[in-house]
Formats: C-alpha cells, sequence, structure tokens
C-alpha cells in the first residue's frame, strides 16, 4: 500500500530537516522551499536541494514571493537594519522577524496540498522561538488549521502538523540524531552564506542545542561561542 504523501516546508535549515527526518518516517515526501529575499537566500536553497537529494524527493515546488524583502521590516529581507547579536534571553520581538512570514508560505502550501492531494503539510516550527516569533506559537497553528478546514473544498481534509513545536533545541538534535538526519546539509545562520557567523540568535540557538545535546555541529563557523549549560 502506498504511503500517503505529505507537503513539508524545508527553508534548509535544522528545525526543517528535522522535520522531514520525522515526516519521511509514514509519509510520502512532496518538498516546498520558499525564497523571499532572505540575507542567506542562495546558501538556504543549495541546502534545501541538498536535503532533498538526501530524502530522495523527487516532487519539489520552489516559489518565490520577494514582494516580502519588499515590504521590508526585518533585518533578514533589508540589509540597512542590522541583524542583532543573539541574545538568548531577550524577550522582545527580534529584527529578523519578517512580518507575517508563515502565513504566507502556508497558504501557498494549503493551495499546493489542494491540487497534488497531500493531507498533511509539516512545519518545523517551535515554540521555543516563539518569544520573537508570534508565528511560531502552538496557537498560531490552531487557528489557521480552522481556517484551512474553512476555506478548502470540504473533501481535502488538510492539516498542518508540527512535531516538534514543544522541543528545545537539544531535544531536536537528539531526535534528529537518532534518525540519522544529515544536518551538515542543513544551513541556520541568519547573516552569512560561507561559514555561518556564531553570533545571531538562530547560529546561538543551534549551538546551545549542539552543546546541551553533547554532540558537535559538523558545519563550518567562524567562531563558536560556549552558550550551553
Amino acid at each position: 500500500m502506498s504511503k500517503e504523501k505529505a507537503i513539508v516546508l524545508v527553508s534548509g535549515g535544522m528545525d526543517s530537516l528535522v522535520t522531514a527526518a520525522i515526516a519521511s518516517e509514514e509519509y510520502e515526501l512532496a518538498f516546498l522551499h520558499v525564497n523571499y529575499g532572505q540575507r542567506t537566500e542562495r546558501r538556504e536553497f543549495n541546502a534545501f536541494k541538498d536535503i532533498a537529494d538526501h530524502y530522495s524527493v523527487n516532487e519539489r515546488f520552489v516559489v518565490n514571493i520577494d514582494y516580502l524583502s519588499r515590504i521590508g521590516g526585518s533585518s533578514l529581507t533589508d540589509k540597512s537594519i542590522e541583524v542583532s547579536k543573539a541574545d538568548l534571553k531577550n524577550t522582545e520581538i527580534p529584527t529578523t522577524y519578517v512580518p507575517f512570514r508563515n502565513a504566507n508560505i502556508l497558504s501557498i502550501a494549503v493551495s499546493w496540498a489542494e491540487v497534488i492531494g497531500a493531507k498533511k503539510i509539516f512545519i518545523g516550527a517551535v515554540e521555543e522561538d516563539s518569544s520573537g516569533y508570534p508565528d511560531c506559537r502552538e496557537v498560531f497553528y490552531d487557528a489557521f488549521n480552522k481556517m484551512v478546514s474553512l476555506g478548502t473544498k470540504p473533501d481535502t481534509d488538510i492539516k498542518i502538523v508540527t512535531p516538534i513545536i514543544h522541543m528545545k533545541k537539544h531535544e531536536i538534535i537528539k531526535r534528529g540524531a537518532l534518525l540519522n538526519a544529515p544536518f551538515n546539509l542543513s544551513w541556520s545562520c541568519y547573516q552569512n552564506e560561507d561559514k555561518a557567523c556564531g553570533e545571531c540568535d538562530s547560529c546561538a540557538l543551534r549551538l546551545k542545542g549542539f552543546q546541551e545535546a553533547g554532540l558537535v555541529d559538523p558545519i563550518d563557523y567562524i567562531m563558536r561561542p560556549l552558550y550551553g549549560k
């Protein structure tokens, strides 16, 4: 019997990689990647391709929504706004927040799911990031699922799935390690495309997670501060 099809949103980052590894256990995969004018767009796209090749995913959809960079308001899309250094105790919305990005991406995924018959859409959202990113909270996905139910054909039954949303970074890394997720293929740095900076929030969370998991992050960094316990 063939597996049910699921779309996985794959940015190329560590969280989307582990989410893809989890989804691959039960589903036939289709990968969606979105370029939105972010600083590391080229590097993230290469990571997406490498991860898709690793999981032998033939059904791939790459979308350009660079209107998000024209809207601006984020240091990821506007180079006149500096990418802030890591502050893991910060409770304010950081400069790297891209206004309502995940809603834009999920809308594309739902449209594609209706056409290709996918019943699930996996996204690697993490509540640990939610102090800065309001569209990473579980309540956001609960609300979005209600909207999907109301706004699609009755026979589609599409559901957004967030399998790592309550995990800490070290737990995500341990789960990925158990699933043999190729961390060396992923890219998380907000700022650089050659060697990860080690100083942005995304690098800090990733390094802290590996340090607390007792593992070594296989990607190259300019510097590797100690963020773990």
